[in-house]
């Protein structure tokens, strides 16, 4: 991984938490870890409640895979819950509403009503560099409302922040979900500052997060299966694709067809992390894949060079919808850049970087 990567660590070798957690899931007890799992989830059923879990879903491969593991291997009854980004695509909806079919779950989606989505995206860049404050926020936030108000102590989510981005590692657990966790992983701020001219709190409602009182009243805890199971994306991917006619499709700003494939602006918020950090998804993905032993270094620079660069078409949408010129989208950026301090560079440095990133690829 690029040492631009946020809240990238190296240990005493040099070596970074996502190798390290790599290298960890070769030893880990798998098994014993399943039996873990399976007591917590038998404890759940065991309150006989209304439902026996939550489980946040997009329709994404994560959510699919979720919820085969929770209705066809243990049973469980969950409640899922969406929170709209109101950018899916046609591939998204159809892997959602196929989701719900397939494993006859009961189902509550939030969908934040356009405009609003409009003005926070155009905040969006400006407090946090990316165009999609409001999805961070809202996946955190409402799936913690439902559960309040339902008396749904479990939340399931899927993939590990370990195996995901080497924030954290197996071992280590720095990052565990509480209350809190969507806001540091990925929302950065709280609602009120997003409050503007434009903006009331009032209509930030859909991303408060509830009480901490509220929280520990109900009892709430969560977990991610990849804590507990062998997470592989790509044999995942496969079998909820065969099992249960998930579908793929392209994705813009890297060589996987089924990372975000349910949303339209998953280019653009890729693009926005290449533009301060240097590296984009297709890094990302094809790290993820040479940690894997799916490709070789110098293969996973050639698809970097390829992806990571590639201005999206979702862009032309996003200046559209936000009023931002090309130009002022690039400020924007300069100044996350800026801030973030990567290697000191200024905006002509960065730029030649980044046009020599583009012909060679990174070092």
């Amino acid at each position: 991984m690029p040492e631009s990567n946020e809240g990238i660590k190296f240990d005493e070798m040099g070596i970074c938490q996502a190798c390290q957690s790599s290298e960890q899931k070769i030893h880990i007890d798998w098994t014993a870890r399943e039996k873990e799992l399976r007591k917590l989830l038998e404890y759940h059923k065991s309150l006989k409640n209304d439902y026996d879990c939550l489980v946040p879903i997009s329709g994404d491969k994560d959510s699919t895979f979720q919820l085969h593991v929770l209705t066809k291997v243990y049973g469980m009854r969950p409640l899922a819950v969406t929170f709209s980004h109101n950018w899916y695509t046609e591939t998204g909806k159809f892997n959602l509403q196929n989701a719900l079919e397939k494993f006859n779950v009961d189902h509550i989606m939030f969908t934040p009503n356009r405009a609003l989505v409009e003005k926070l995206a155009r905040r969006s860049l400006h407090k946090i560099g990316d165009s999609c404050w409001h999805c961070h926020s809202g996946v955190g936030a409402f799936p913690l409302q439902v559960a309040v108000k339902y008396k749904i102590p479990l939340l399931v989510w899927g993939e590990s922040l370990a195996d995901m981005s080497g924030r954290t590692t197996h071992f280590t657990h720095a990052t565990k979900y509480d209350r809190e966790y969507f806001t540091r992983v990925s929302a950065k701020v709280y609602p009120e500052a997003m409050v503007g001219d434009d903006i009331s709190l009032r209509e930030l409602a859909p991303f408060k997060l509830p009480s901490a009182d509220e929280v520990a009243e109900v009892g709430i805890v969560g977990i991610h299966l990849g804590d507990y199971l062998f997470w592989d994306d790509e044999r995942q991917m496969e079998f909820i694709r065969d099992q249960y006619g998930w579908r793929e499709d392209h994705v813009e700003g890297t060589f996987k067809r089924y990372k975000s494939v349910e949303c339209v602006m998953a280019g653009v918020h890729d693009y926005t992390k290449f533009l301060k950090r240097g590296f984009g998804r297709g890094t990302d993905h094809a790290s993820m894949d040479v940690r894997a032993g799916l490709l070789t270094r110098d293969e996973a620079f050639e698809l970097a060079k390829k992806h990571d660069s590639e201005r999206p078409a979702g862009l032309d949408y996003y200046l559209r919808i936000t009023g931002f010129t090309e130009a002022e989208f690039e400020a924007v950026m300069a100044e996350h850049r800026r801030k973030l301090g990567i290697e000191g560079l200024s905006d002509q440095e960065f730029t030649r970087a980044v046009e020599e990133y583009r012909r060679a690829g990174p070092r």
